[in-house]
Protein backbone atom coordinates (compact mmCIF):
# COMPACT_ATOMS: atom_id res chain seq x y z
CA UNK A 1 0.00 0.00 0.00
CA UNK A 2 1.61 3.27 -1.10
CA UNK A 3 0.73 6.37 0.94
CA UNK A 4 0.51 9.64 -0.90
CA UNK A 5 2.64 12.72 -0.30
CA UNK A 6 1.35 15.42 2.02
CA UNK A 7 0.01 18.61 0.43
CA UNK A 8 -0.42 22.29 1.24
CA UNK A 9 -1.43 25.38 -0.74
CA UNK A 10 0.96 27.31 -2.96
CA UNK A 11 0.01 30.79 -1.72
CA UNK A 12 -2.45 32.45 0.68
CA UNK A 13 -6.17 32.56 -0.07
CA UNK A 14 -8.94 34.64 1.49
CA UNK A 15 -12.69 34.29 1.92
CA UNK A 16 -14.98 37.03 3.26
CA UNK A 17 -18.45 36.41 4.64
CA UNK A 18 -20.52 36.56 7.81
CA UNK A 19 -21.07 34.12 10.63
CA UNK A 20 -24.33 32.21 10.76
CA UNK A 21 -24.33 32.19 14.58
CA UNK A 22 -23.17 35.65 15.59
CA UNK A 23 -23.80 37.57 12.37
CA UNK A 24 -20.27 38.98 12.61
CA UNK A 25 -18.35 39.93 9.48
CA UNK A 26 -15.59 37.35 9.05
CA UNK A 27 -12.40 37.23 7.01
CA UNK A 28 -10.84 33.80 6.76
CA UNK A 29 -7.31 33.40 5.42
CA UNK A 30 -5.75 30.09 4.34
CA UNK A 31 -1.96 30.06 4.63
CA UNK A 32 0.56 27.43 3.47
CA UNK A 33 2.06 25.30 6.25
CA UNK A 34 5.05 23.00 6.63
CA UNK A 35 4.67 19.25 6.36
CA UNK A 36 3.40 17.48 9.48
CA UNK A 37 1.77 20.71 10.69
CA UNK A 38 -1.76 19.49 10.06
CA UNK A 39 -4.69 21.91 10.07
CA UNK A 40 -4.68 24.66 12.67
CA UNK A 41 -7.12 27.53 13.22
CA UNK A 42 -5.78 30.84 14.55
CA UNK A 43 -7.90 33.56 16.19
CA UNK A 44 -6.09 36.68 14.95
CA UNK A 45 -8.64 38.92 16.71
CA UNK A 46 -7.59 37.73 20.18
CA UNK A 47 -4.56 38.84 22.21
CA UNK A 48 -1.58 36.65 21.39
CA UNK A 49 -3.39 35.24 18.31
CA UNK A 50 -3.83 31.76 19.85
CA UNK A 51 -4.10 28.75 17.55
CA UNK A 52 -6.10 25.55 17.88
CA UNK A 53 -5.21 22.22 16.24
CA UNK A 54 -8.15 20.84 14.27
CA UNK A 55 -8.06 17.41 15.92
CA UNK A 56 -10.44 15.35 18.03
CA UNK A 57 -8.65 16.32 21.25
CA UNK A 58 -9.74 19.94 20.82
CA UNK A 59 -13.38 19.37 19.83
CA UNK A 60 -15.75 21.36 22.06
CA UNK A 61 -19.17 19.84 22.86
CA UNK A 62 -21.84 21.52 20.78
CA UNK A 63 -25.19 20.74 19.19
CA UNK A 64 -25.56 20.64 15.39
CA UNK A 65 -22.02 21.85 14.61
CA UNK A 66 -18.31 21.17 15.00
CA UNK A 67 -16.29 23.57 17.12
CA UNK A 68 -12.77 23.46 18.52
CA UNK A 69 -11.38 25.12 21.62
CA UNK A 70 -7.98 25.65 23.22
CA UNK A 71 -8.00 27.59 26.48
CA UNK A 72 -9.94 30.80 25.95
CA UNK A 73 -9.85 30.50 22.14
CA UNK A 74 -12.74 28.87 20.29
CA UNK A 75 -13.71 28.66 16.64
CA UNK A 76 -17.27 27.60 15.89
CA UNK A 77 -18.67 25.98 12.76
CA UNK A 78 -15.42 24.66 11.29
CA UNK A 79 -16.94 21.63 9.57
CA UNK A 80 -17.31 23.13 6.09
CA UNK A 81 -13.80 24.58 6.11
CA UNK A 82 -12.50 21.17 7.20
CA UNK A 83 -14.53 19.48 4.46
CA UNK A 84 -13.04 21.76 1.81
CA UNK A 85 -9.48 21.05 2.98
CA UNK A 86 -10.04 17.30 3.35
CA UNK A 87 -11.97 17.10 0.11
CA UNK A 88 -9.00 18.58 -1.76
CA UNK A 89 -6.51 16.52 0.28
CA UNK A 90 -4.83 19.60 1.72
CA UNK A 91 -3.14 18.25 4.83
CA UNK A 92 -1.15 21.21 6.15
CA UNK A 93 -2.71 24.66 6.43
CA UNK A 94 -3.00 27.53 8.88
CA UNK A 95 -6.53 28.93 8.85
CA UNK A 96 -6.66 32.45 10.27
CA UNK A 97 -10.02 33.85 11.31
CA UNK A 98 -10.87 37.23 12.85
CA UNK A 99 -14.10 36.21 14.58
CA UNK A 100 -15.46 33.45 16.87
CA UNK A 101 -16.70 31.41 13.91
CA UNK A 102 -15.98 30.56 10.32
CA UNK A 103 -18.04 32.34 7.66
CA UNK A 104 -21.23 30.53 6.74
CA UNK A 105 -20.74 31.15 2.98
CA UNK A 106 -23.77 29.74 1.16
CA UNK A 107 -24.18 26.85 3.58
CA UNK A 108 -21.83 24.65 1.55
CA UNK A 109 -18.04 24.51 1.25
CA UNK A 110 -17.94 25.50 -2.42
CA UNK A 111 -16.62 29.02 -1.78
CA UNK A 112 -13.75 27.64 0.29
CA UNK A 113 -12.97 25.03 -2.35
CA UNK A 114 -12.83 27.66 -5.08
CA UNK A 115 -10.51 29.89 -3.01
CA UNK A 116 -8.18 26.97 -2.29
CA UNK A 117 -8.09 25.85 -5.93
CA UNK A 118 -7.24 29.39 -7.00
CA UNK A 119 -4.38 29.40 -4.48
CA UNK A 120 -3.01 26.19 -5.96
CA UNK A 121 -2.00 22.95 -4.26
CA UNK A 122 1.59 21.74 -3.91
CA UNK A 123 3.00 18.37 -2.93
CA UNK A 124 5.42 18.08 -0.02
CA UNK A 125 8.13 15.55 0.73
CA UNK A 126 6.64 13.74 3.74
CA UNK A 127 4.13 10.94 3.33
CA UNK A 128 0.58 11.11 4.66
CA UNK A 129 -0.44 8.64 7.37
CA UNK A 130 -3.20 6.16 6.54
CA UNK A 131 -5.55 4.64 9.10
CA UNK A 132 -6.81 1.29 7.80
CA UNK A 133 -10.00 0.20 9.57
CA UNK A 134 -9.73 -3.54 10.21
CA UNK A 135 -12.51 -4.11 12.76
CA UNK A 136 -16.09 -2.85 12.90
CA UNK A 137 -17.46 -0.50 15.54
CA UNK A 138 -20.69 1.48 15.98
CA UNK A 139 -21.72 4.67 17.75
CA UNK A 140 -25.38 5.16 18.76
CA UNK A 141 -27.27 8.26 19.79
CA UNK A 142 -28.76 8.22 23.29
CA UNK A 143 -32.27 8.00 21.85
CA UNK A 144 -31.29 5.17 19.47
CA UNK A 145 -32.78 7.13 16.56
CA UNK A 146 -29.45 7.53 14.79
CA UNK A 147 -26.17 5.68 14.47
CA UNK A 148 -22.96 5.42 12.52
CA UNK A 149 -20.64 2.47 12.07
CA UNK A 150 -17.18 1.99 10.61
CA UNK A 151 -15.69 -1.16 9.14
CA UNK A 152 -13.25 -2.53 6.60
CA UNK A 153 -13.57 -1.78 2.90
CA UNK A 154 -12.44 -4.01 0.04
CA UNK A 155 -10.93 -1.15 -1.95
CA UNK A 156 -8.28 0.92 -0.19
CA UNK A 157 -10.24 4.14 0.02
CA UNK A 158 -12.82 5.98 2.10
CA UNK A 159 -16.46 5.10 1.45
CA UNK A 160 -19.41 6.78 3.17
CA UNK A 161 -22.96 5.46 2.92
CA UNK A 162 -25.60 7.72 4.42
CA UNK A 163 -29.32 7.10 4.93
CA UNK A 164 -31.40 10.17 5.73
CA UNK A 165 -34.97 9.52 6.88
CA UNK A 166 -36.80 11.87 9.24
CA UNK A 167 -40.12 10.09 8.96
CA UNK A 168 -43.32 10.53 6.94
CA UNK A 169 -44.21 13.93 8.41
CA UNK A 170 -40.93 15.58 7.49
CA UNK A 171 -40.82 17.87 4.41
CA UNK A 172 -37.37 16.39 3.72
CA UNK A 173 -37.90 13.17 1.84
CA UNK A 174 -35.86 10.01 2.60
CA UNK A 175 -32.54 9.88 0.75
CA UNK A 176 -29.76 7.30 0.48
CA UNK A 177 -26.33 7.77 -1.09
CA UNK A 178 -22.98 5.97 -1.12
CA UNK A 179 -19.92 8.08 -1.87
CA UNK A 180 -16.44 6.76 -2.68
CA UNK A 181 -13.88 9.44 -1.96
CA UNK A 182 -11.61 11.15 -4.43
CA UNK A 183 -10.86 14.89 -4.64
CA UNK A 184 -12.39 15.06 -8.12
CA UNK A 185 -15.60 13.37 -6.99
CA UNK A 186 -15.79 15.54 -3.87
CA UNK A 187 -15.62 18.75 -5.91
CA UNK A 188 -18.12 17.52 -8.49
CA UNK A 189 -20.64 15.79 -6.23
CA UNK A 190 -20.48 17.15 -2.67
CA UNK A 191 -18.85 20.59 -2.40
CA UNK A 192 -21.98 22.46 -3.56
CA UNK A 193 -24.37 20.75 -1.11
CA UNK A 194 -25.79 23.20 1.46
CA UNK A 195 -26.78 23.12 5.10
CA UNK A 196 -30.48 22.53 5.67
CA UNK A 197 -32.77 23.29 8.58
CA UNK A 198 -36.47 23.34 9.37
CA UNK A 199 -38.37 26.64 9.51
CA UNK A 200 -39.41 25.88 13.10
CA UNK A 201 -35.77 25.36 14.09
CA UNK A 202 -34.80 28.72 12.59
CA UNK A 203 -37.42 30.45 14.70
CA UNK A 204 -36.08 28.77 17.84
CA UNK A 205 -32.46 29.68 17.08
CA UNK A 206 -33.34 33.31 16.39
CA UNK A 207 -35.24 33.49 19.68
CA UNK A 208 -31.96 32.43 21.35
CA UNK A 209 -30.02 35.19 19.61
CA UNK A 210 -28.51 33.15 16.77
CA UNK A 211 -28.77 33.64 13.02
CA UNK A 212 -29.79 37.30 13.00
CA UNK A 213 -28.44 37.85 9.46
CA UNK A 214 -29.42 34.51 7.96
CA UNK A 215 -32.10 34.54 5.25
CA UNK A 216 -33.57 31.75 3.11
CA UNK A 217 -31.10 32.76 0.37
CA UNK A 218 -28.16 31.74 2.58
CA UNK A 219 -28.99 28.05 3.07
CA UNK A 220 -31.87 25.58 2.71
CA UNK A 221 -34.82 26.25 5.01
CA UNK A 222 -37.62 23.70 4.80
CA UNK A 223 -41.21 24.61 5.56
CA UNK A 224 -44.17 22.26 5.45
CA UNK A 225 -44.37 22.56 1.63
CA UNK A 226 -40.64 22.26 0.95
CA UNK A 227 -37.74 24.67 0.50
CA UNK A 228 -38.56 28.32 1.28
CA UNK A 229 -37.17 31.09 -0.93
CA UNK A 230 -34.54 28.93 -2.56
CA UNK A 231 -34.09 25.94 -4.88
CA UNK A 232 -32.40 22.59 -4.47
CA UNK A 233 -29.25 22.08 -6.53
CA UNK A 234 -29.97 18.34 -6.68
CA UNK A 235 -32.97 16.38 -5.49
CA UNK A 236 -30.79 14.65 -2.90
CA UNK A 237 -28.81 17.73 -1.82
CA UNK A 238 -29.55 17.08 1.86
CA UNK A 239 -27.90 13.66 2.00
CA UNK A 240 -24.97 14.99 -0.03
CA UNK A 241 -24.49 17.70 2.58
CA UNK A 242 -24.58 15.11 5.36
CA UNK A 243 -21.74 13.23 3.66
CA UNK A 244 -19.87 16.53 3.20
CA UNK A 245 -20.15 17.01 6.98
CA UNK A 246 -18.82 13.49 7.52
CA UNK A 247 -15.77 14.22 5.35
CA UNK A 248 -15.05 17.36 7.39
CA UNK A 249 -15.53 15.64 10.74
CA UNK A 250 -13.50 12.56 9.83
CA UNK A 251 -10.60 14.89 8.94
CA UNK A 252 -10.24 15.53 12.69
CA UNK A 253 -8.42 12.18 12.81
CA UNK A 254 -5.52 13.90 11.04
CA UNK A 255 -4.81 11.15 8.53
CA UNK A 256 -6.23 9.45 5.46
CA UNK A 257 -8.79 6.75 6.25
CA UNK A 258 -9.40 3.50 4.43
CA UNK A 259 -12.75 2.14 5.54
CA UNK A 260 -16.50 2.13 5.04
CA UNK A 261 -18.68 4.35 7.23
CA UNK A 262 -22.41 3.62 7.28
CA UNK A 263 -24.54 6.35 8.80
CA UNK A 264 -28.24 6.59 9.63
CA UNK A 265 -29.33 10.12 10.55
CA UNK A 266 -25.90 10.78 12.04
CA UNK A 267 -24.86 14.29 13.01
CA UNK A 268 -21.65 15.95 14.16
CA UNK A 269 -21.59 14.48 17.67
CA UNK A 270 -21.97 10.93 16.40
CA UNK A 271 -19.36 11.60 13.73
CA UNK A 272 -16.94 12.64 16.47
CA UNK A 273 -17.88 9.56 18.54
CA UNK A 274 -17.16 7.12 15.72
CA UNK A 275 -13.83 8.82 15.05
CA UNK A 276 -12.86 8.35 18.69
CA UNK A 277 -13.84 4.68 18.54
CA UNK A 278 -11.83 4.19 15.36
CA UNK A 279 -8.81 5.96 16.86
CA UNK A 280 -9.00 3.94 20.08
CA UNK A 281 -9.30 0.65 18.19
CA UNK A 282 -6.34 1.14 15.89
CA UNK A 283 -3.22 -0.98 16.24
CA UNK A 284 0.28 0.08 15.18
CA UNK A 285 -0.04 -2.02 12.02
CA UNK A 286 -3.17 -0.13 11.01
CA UNK A 287 -1.53 3.30 10.98
CA UNK A 288 0.78 3.21 8.02
CA UNK A 289 3.35 5.68 6.82
CA UNK A 290 6.06 5.24 4.21
CA UNK A 291 9.48 6.35 5.53
CA UNK A 292 10.90 9.35 3.71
Amino acid sequence: MQPRRQRTIARPARYHGFGFLTGADVTLCFLPADEDTGIRFQRVDLPGTPSIPATLEFVAPRQRRTSISNGSATVELIEHVMAALAGLQIDNCLVQVNAPEAPGADGSCLGFVQALLEAGIVEQSAFRQILVICDSCTAHADDDCSEISAGPVFRRTLVVSYELDYGPRSPIRPQLLTFEFSPESFVANLAFARTFILESEVALLKSQGYGSRVTPADLLIFGSAGVIGNQLRTADECVRHKILDCIGDFALLGCDIHGHFRAYRSGHNLNHDICRLVADAQSPSELLRQPA
